[in-house]
Protein backbone atom coordinates (compact mmCIF):
# COMPACT_ATOMS: atom_id res chain seq x y z
CA UNK A 1 0.00 0.00 0.00
CA UNK A 2 1.23 3.47 -0.74
CA UNK A 3 -1.17 5.36 1.77
CA UNK A 4 -2.76 5.45 4.90
CA UNK A 5 -6.51 5.45 7.30
CA UNK A 6 -5.68 8.36 10.48
CA UNK A 7 -9.13 6.89 12.24
CA UNK A 8 -11.03 9.40 14.48
CA UNK A 9 -12.90 6.98 16.99
CA UNK A 10 -15.77 9.13 18.73
CA UNK A 11 -18.76 9.73 15.87
CA UNK A 12 -16.73 7.49 13.32
CA UNK A 13 -16.56 4.09 14.95
CA UNK A 14 -18.60 4.65 17.96
CA UNK A 15 -21.21 6.95 19.46
CA UNK A 16 -20.41 6.93 23.44
CA UNK A 17 -19.77 2.67 24.38
CA UNK A 18 -21.99 1.52 21.06
CA UNK A 19 -20.45 0.77 17.91
CA UNK A 20 -21.72 2.27 14.97
CA UNK A 21 -22.44 -0.72 12.60
CA UNK A 22 -20.78 0.39 9.81
CA UNK A 23 -17.54 0.12 11.62
CA UNK A 24 -17.50 -3.53 11.60
CA UNK A 25 -18.06 -4.18 8.11
CA UNK A 26 -15.29 -1.48 7.45
CA UNK A 27 -12.68 -2.83 9.42
CA UNK A 28 -13.63 -6.67 7.75
CA UNK A 29 -11.67 -5.09 4.40
CA UNK A 30 -9.39 -3.68 6.11
CA UNK A 31 -7.59 -6.83 7.53
CA UNK A 32 -7.02 -10.53 5.79
CA UNK A 33 -7.73 -13.60 6.99
CA UNK A 34 -5.28 -13.87 9.71
CA UNK A 35 -6.46 -10.49 11.05
CA UNK A 36 -3.34 -8.29 10.19
CA UNK A 37 -4.15 -4.82 8.39
CA UNK A 38 -4.08 -4.43 4.35
CA UNK A 39 -2.58 -0.48 5.19
CA UNK A 40 -1.22 0.87 7.77
CA UNK A 41 -4.17 2.52 10.21
CA UNK A 42 -3.75 4.95 13.22
CA UNK A 43 -6.43 5.94 15.33
CA UNK A 44 -6.44 9.10 15.98
CA UNK A 45 -8.65 10.33 19.31
CA UNK A 46 -9.35 13.46 21.12
CA UNK A 47 -10.11 11.81 23.96
CA UNK A 48 -7.38 11.35 26.69
CA UNK A 49 -8.59 10.14 29.40
CA UNK A 50 -7.54 6.38 29.75
CA UNK A 51 -3.84 4.89 28.24
CA UNK A 52 -3.28 3.75 25.14
CA UNK A 53 -2.94 0.17 25.30
CA UNK A 54 -6.85 0.34 27.20
CA UNK A 55 -8.38 2.34 23.98
CA UNK A 56 -6.70 -0.56 22.13
CA UNK A 57 -8.61 -3.41 23.83
CA UNK A 58 -12.00 -1.39 23.64
CA UNK A 59 -11.71 -1.31 19.79
CA UNK A 60 -10.05 -4.79 19.55
CA UNK A 61 -13.66 -5.84 21.09
CA UNK A 62 -15.54 -3.50 19.50
CA UNK A 63 -14.20 -3.87 15.85
CA UNK A 64 -13.56 -7.63 15.93
CA UNK A 65 -10.22 -7.33 14.78
CA UNK A 66 -6.35 -7.15 17.00
CA UNK A 67 -5.33 -3.91 17.63
CA UNK A 68 -2.44 -2.48 19.04
CA UNK A 69 -1.71 0.13 21.53
CA UNK A 70 1.36 1.44 18.95
CA UNK A 71 -2.03 2.30 16.28
CA UNK A 72 -3.64 4.00 18.74
CA UNK A 73 -2.51 7.84 19.52
CA UNK A 74 -4.37 9.66 22.32
CA UNK A 75 -4.19 13.69 22.43
CA UNK A 76 -1.69 13.61 25.00
CA UNK A 77 0.47 11.31 23.20
CA UNK A 78 2.65 13.85 21.76
CA UNK A 79 3.68 15.15 25.44
CA UNK A 80 5.94 11.98 25.22
CA UNK A 81 8.26 14.25 22.48
CA UNK A 82 8.28 17.02 25.68
CA UNK A 83 10.96 15.81 27.81
CA UNK A 84 12.17 18.86 29.03
CA UNK A 85 8.95 19.18 31.46
CA UNK A 86 9.48 15.25 32.58
CA UNK A 87 11.53 16.15 35.75
CA UNK A 88 9.26 19.21 36.46
CA UNK A 89 6.70 19.03 39.22
CA UNK A 90 3.62 19.40 36.97
CA UNK A 91 -0.34 19.74 37.95
CA UNK A 92 -2.53 17.65 35.32
CA UNK A 93 -6.24 17.94 35.42
CA UNK A 94 -8.57 15.87 33.51
CA UNK A 95 -10.67 12.49 34.49
CA UNK A 96 -9.48 9.04 34.63
CA UNK A 97 -6.08 7.54 35.91
CA UNK A 98 -4.02 11.00 35.46
CA UNK A 99 -1.18 9.77 37.39
CA UNK A 100 -0.97 6.40 35.59
CA UNK A 101 -1.27 8.33 32.09
CA UNK A 102 1.27 11.21 32.69
CA UNK A 103 3.51 8.58 33.90
CA UNK A 104 3.51 6.38 31.13
CA UNK A 105 4.40 9.82 29.24
CA UNK A 106 7.76 10.10 31.17
CA UNK A 107 5.86 12.68 34.11
CA UNK A 108 7.92 11.96 36.75
CA UNK A 109 6.41 14.36 39.57
CA UNK A 110 2.81 14.94 38.33
CA UNK A 111 0.22 16.06 40.78
CA UNK A 112 -3.61 15.77 40.55
CA UNK A 113 -6.20 18.79 41.07
CA UNK A 114 -7.64 16.00 44.08
CA UNK A 115 -4.39 15.99 45.60
CA UNK A 116 -3.60 19.97 45.43
CA UNK A 117 -6.78 20.55 46.88
CA UNK A 118 -6.01 17.96 49.84
CA UNK A 119 -2.88 20.07 50.64
CA UNK A 120 -4.65 23.09 50.16
CA UNK A 121 -8.03 22.52 51.52
CA UNK A 122 -9.23 26.48 51.78
CA UNK A 123 -9.08 26.99 48.21
CA UNK A 124 -11.60 25.10 46.66
CA UNK A 125 -15.32 26.88 48.18
CA UNK A 126 -17.31 27.09 45.70
CA UNK A 127 -19.32 24.23 47.26
CA UNK A 128 -20.32 24.98 50.65
CA UNK A 129 -20.54 21.60 51.49
CA UNK A 130 -16.66 20.87 50.81
CA UNK A 131 -15.41 23.41 52.61
CA UNK A 132 -13.41 21.93 55.60
CA UNK A 133 -14.98 22.71 59.05
CA UNK A 134 -11.50 22.10 60.81
CA UNK A 135 -8.91 24.77 59.31
CA UNK A 136 -5.71 22.88 59.21
CA UNK A 137 -2.28 24.32 59.54
CA UNK A 138 -1.19 24.66 56.14
CA UNK A 139 2.06 22.40 54.44
CA UNK A 140 4.98 23.64 53.58
CA UNK A 141 5.38 25.25 50.36
CA UNK A 142 5.36 23.73 47.14
CA UNK A 143 6.92 24.78 43.87
CA UNK A 144 4.47 23.62 40.95
CA UNK A 145 6.15 24.52 37.39
CA UNK A 146 3.80 23.67 34.53
CA UNK A 147 0.26 22.76 34.58
CA UNK A 148 -1.27 19.66 31.80
CA UNK A 149 -4.47 19.56 30.13
CA UNK A 150 -5.09 16.20 29.65
CA UNK A 151 -9.00 17.00 29.67
CA UNK A 152 -12.44 17.78 30.65
CA UNK A 153 -12.74 17.44 34.62
CA UNK A 154 -15.55 16.51 36.86
CA UNK A 155 -16.04 19.17 38.92
CA UNK A 156 -14.97 22.14 36.49
CA UNK A 157 -15.34 24.84 39.33
CA UNK A 158 -12.56 23.14 41.66
CA UNK A 159 -10.29 22.69 38.76
CA UNK A 160 -10.60 26.10 37.18
CA UNK A 161 -10.55 27.75 40.49
CA UNK A 162 -7.12 25.82 41.59
CA UNK A 163 -5.55 26.22 37.60
CA UNK A 164 -6.16 29.71 38.11
CA UNK A 165 -4.64 29.94 41.28
CA UNK A 166 -1.65 27.99 40.49
CA UNK A 167 -1.27 30.44 37.56
CA UNK A 168 -1.47 33.64 39.21
CA UNK A 169 0.91 32.51 42.43
CA UNK A 170 3.74 31.31 39.58
CA UNK A 171 2.91 27.91 40.82
CA UNK A 172 2.73 28.69 44.55
CA UNK A 173 -0.92 28.20 45.03
CA UNK A 174 -2.35 29.18 48.53
CA UNK A 175 0.02 32.59 48.00
CA UNK A 176 -1.66 35.42 47.19
CA UNK A 177 -2.11 36.91 43.91
CA UNK A 178 0.95 38.31 41.90
CA UNK A 179 -0.54 39.50 38.90
CA UNK A 180 2.31 41.43 37.45
CA UNK A 181 4.31 37.58 37.02
CA UNK A 182 3.48 37.32 33.17
CA UNK A 183 3.88 35.50 31.34
CA UNK A 184 2.33 32.83 33.32
CA UNK A 185 3.91 29.25 33.67
CA UNK A 186 3.74 27.01 31.02
CA UNK A 187 0.90 25.54 29.98
CA UNK A 188 0.41 22.35 27.73
CA UNK A 189 -3.05 21.82 26.82
CA UNK A 190 -4.30 18.54 24.74
CA UNK A 191 -7.87 17.93 23.16
CA UNK A 192 -9.09 21.37 21.77
CA UNK A 193 -12.80 19.71 21.11
CA UNK A 194 -15.40 22.29 21.85
CA UNK A 195 -17.82 19.62 21.75
CA UNK A 196 -17.80 15.56 20.42
CA UNK A 197 -21.00 13.14 20.06
CA UNK A 198 -21.80 10.33 22.55
CA UNK A 199 -25.79 8.49 22.76
CA UNK A 200 -27.35 11.88 23.19
CA UNK A 201 -29.30 13.36 20.29
CA UNK A 202 -27.19 16.90 20.43
CA UNK A 203 -23.04 17.15 21.12
CA UNK A 204 -21.69 17.51 24.36
CA UNK A 205 -19.10 19.88 25.74
CA UNK A 206 -15.48 19.01 25.35
CA UNK A 207 -12.93 20.23 26.43
CA UNK A 208 -12.07 22.78 24.43
CA UNK A 209 -15.27 24.20 25.91
CA UNK A 210 -13.31 24.15 29.54
CA UNK A 211 -10.55 25.72 27.94
CA UNK A 212 -12.92 28.54 26.73
CA UNK A 213 -14.09 29.05 30.27
CA UNK A 214 -10.64 29.30 31.70
CA UNK A 215 -9.26 31.40 28.77
CA UNK A 216 -12.30 33.86 29.93
CA UNK A 217 -11.61 33.80 33.85
CA UNK A 218 -7.86 34.41 33.31
CA UNK A 219 -8.65 37.57 30.93
CA UNK A 220 -11.42 38.92 33.50
CA UNK A 221 -9.08 38.49 36.35
CA UNK A 222 -5.48 40.13 34.83
CA UNK A 223 -6.61 41.84 31.86
CA UNK A 224 -4.39 39.73 30.11
CA UNK A 225 -4.22 36.54 27.65
CA UNK A 226 -3.65 32.97 29.04
CA UNK A 227 -0.80 31.64 26.48
CA UNK A 228 -0.33 27.79 25.85
CA UNK A 229 2.96 26.68 25.61
CA UNK A 230 1.65 24.04 23.61
CA UNK A 231 -1.67 22.75 22.13
CA UNK A 232 -2.32 19.10 21.05
CA UNK A 233 -4.46 16.97 19.92
CA UNK A 234 -6.65 17.38 16.23
CA UNK A 235 -6.29 19.79 14.16
CA UNK A 236 -2.57 20.37 15.90
CA UNK A 237 0.34 20.42 13.45
CA UNK A 238 2.45 18.30 16.27
CA UNK A 239 -0.61 15.42 16.17
CA UNK A 240 -0.66 14.84 12.67
CA UNK A 241 3.33 14.84 12.66
CA UNK A 242 3.01 12.85 15.52
CA UNK A 243 0.28 10.56 13.39
CA UNK A 244 2.22 10.32 9.92
CA UNK A 245 5.17 9.12 12.30
CA UNK A 246 3.42 6.22 13.26
CA UNK A 247 1.75 5.09 9.80
CA UNK A 248 5.63 5.32 8.51
CA UNK A 249 6.44 2.91 11.90
CA UNK A 250 3.80 0.69 10.95
CA UNK A 251 4.72 0.25 7.37
CA UNK A 252 8.61 -0.46 8.22
CA UNK A 253 7.46 -2.94 10.82
CA UNK A 254 5.95 -4.62 7.95
CA UNK A 255 8.05 -4.22 5.39
CA UNK A 256 6.02 -2.64 2.93
CA UNK A 257 8.72 -0.77 0.79
CA UNK A 258 6.13 1.23 -1.22
CA UNK A 259 6.65 4.80 0.26
CA UNK A 260 3.54 6.12 1.86
CA UNK A 261 2.28 9.00 -0.10
CA UNK A 262 -1.51 10.07 0.89
CA UNK A 263 -3.10 10.13 4.31
CA UNK A 264 -6.80 9.82 4.47
CA UNK A 265 -8.15 11.44 7.59
CA UNK A 266 -11.75 10.24 8.34
CA UNK A 267 -13.60 12.29 10.95
CA UNK A 268 -17.19 13.41 11.73
CA UNK A 269 -15.66 17.03 13.05
CA UNK A 270 -15.28 20.01 10.57
CA UNK A 271 -13.71 21.59 13.23
CA UNK A 272 -10.96 19.03 14.02
CA UNK A 273 -11.03 16.26 11.90
CA UNK A 274 -11.09 18.16 8.65
CA UNK A 275 -9.54 21.25 9.53
CA UNK A 276 -6.38 19.71 10.72
CA UNK A 277 -6.08 17.58 7.69
CA UNK A 278 -6.61 20.75 5.64
CA UNK A 279 -3.92 22.26 7.55
CA UNK A 280 -1.30 19.64 7.16
CA UNK A 281 -1.55 19.21 3.30
CA UNK A 282 -1.42 23.69 3.06
CA UNK A 283 1.29 23.93 5.55
CA UNK A 284 2.86 20.76 5.97
CA UNK A 285 2.74 18.20 3.11
CA UNK A 286 5.77 20.31 0.86
CA UNK A 287 7.91 19.58 3.75
CA UNK A 288 6.50 15.73 4.64
CA UNK A 289 6.80 12.78 2.72
CA UNK A 290 3.03 12.45 2.81
CA UNK A 291 -0.13 14.47 1.68
CA UNK A 292 -3.06 14.11 3.32
CA UNK A 293 -6.68 13.95 2.87
CA UNK A 294 -10.21 14.33 4.40
CA UNK A 295 -13.21 12.45 4.71
CA UNK A 296 -15.83 13.45 6.19
CA UNK A 297 -18.55 10.88 7.69
CA UNK A 298 -22.53 11.74 8.64
CA UNK A 299 -22.38 9.54 11.61
CA UNK A 300 -21.10 11.91 14.76
CA UNK A 301 -20.68 15.76 14.90
CA UNK A 302 -21.74 16.74 11.38
CA UNK A 303 -24.48 15.88 10.12
CA UNK A 304 -26.11 17.40 6.78
CA UNK A 305 -29.72 18.33 6.25
CA UNK A 306 -31.78 16.97 4.29
CA UNK A 307 -29.19 14.87 2.85
CA UNK A 308 -25.66 14.67 1.98
CA UNK A 309 -25.03 17.47 -0.10
CA UNK A 310 -23.10 16.47 -3.62
CA UNK A 311 -21.02 19.86 -3.74
CA UNK A 312 -18.82 19.34 -0.50
CA UNK A 313 -18.47 23.64 -0.05
CA UNK A 314 -22.60 23.25 0.56
CA UNK A 315 -21.32 21.76 4.15
CA UNK A 316 -19.30 25.09 5.35
CA UNK A 317 -22.33 27.91 4.14
CA UNK A 318 -23.06 29.20 7.54
CA UNK A 319 -20.44 27.83 9.49
CA UNK A 320 -19.72 29.24 12.91
CA UNK A 321 -15.93 28.48 13.87
CA UNK A 322 -15.89 26.12 16.34
CA UNK A 323 -11.91 25.81 16.86
CA UNK A 324 -9.81 26.84 18.71
CA UNK A 325 -8.90 30.71 20.23
CA UNK A 326 -5.61 30.36 18.96
CA UNK A 327 -6.47 28.95 15.32
CA UNK A 328 -7.52 31.25 12.36
CA UNK A 329 -10.53 30.42 10.77
CA UNK A 330 -10.07 30.17 7.12
CA UNK A 331 -13.60 28.92 4.63
CA UNK A 332 -11.04 26.83 2.59
CA UNK A 333 -10.12 24.52 5.42
CA UNK A 334 -13.18 23.20 6.85
CA UNK A 335 -13.78 22.34 3.21
CA UNK A 336 -13.75 17.98 3.10
CA UNK A 337 -12.13 16.54 0.14
CA UNK A 338 -14.62 13.91 0.48
CA UNK A 339 -18.11 13.54 2.13
CA UNK A 340 -19.84 10.04 1.94
CA UNK A 341 -22.14 8.39 4.64
CA UNK A 342 -20.07 6.63 7.26
CA UNK A 343 -16.69 4.89 7.88
CA UNK A 344 -17.49 1.81 5.88
CA UNK A 345 -18.15 4.03 2.70
CA UNK A 346 -15.02 5.83 3.58
CA UNK A 347 -12.77 2.59 3.35
CA UNK A 348 -14.55 1.91 -0.05
CA UNK A 349 -13.98 5.39 -1.37
CA UNK A 350 -9.92 5.40 -0.61
CA UNK A 351 -10.00 1.61 -2.07
CA UNK A 352 -11.36 2.80 -5.08
CA UNK A 353 -9.18 6.14 -5.75
CA UNK A 354 -6.48 4.19 -4.84
CA UNK A 355 -7.22 1.53 -7.15
CA UNK A 356 -6.39 -0.71 -4.69
CA UNK A 357 -7.73 -4.50 -4.69
CA UNK A 358 -7.19 -6.35 -1.10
Amino acid sequence: PSFGFLFDIDGVLVRGRSLIPAARTAFQKLVNSQGQFLVPVVFVTNAGNCLRQKKADQLSHLLGVPISQDQVMMSHSPLRMFKHYHEKCVLVSGQGPLLDIAQDLGFCQPITIDTLREKRPLLDAVDHDRRPNVLHSPEQLFSLCTVVLFGEPVRWETSLQLIIDVLLTSGYPGNPYEQENYPHIPVLACNMDLMWVAEAQSPRFGHGTFMVCLENIYKKITGRELKYEALMGKPSRLTYQYAEHLIRAQALQRSWEQPIHTLYAVGDNLMTDVYGANLWEKELACAAAAHCRSVLVCTGVYSPHPEVPLDTGDSVTGTVFHGHRDFRFDPALVEPDHIVPDVDAAVDLVFQLENFAP
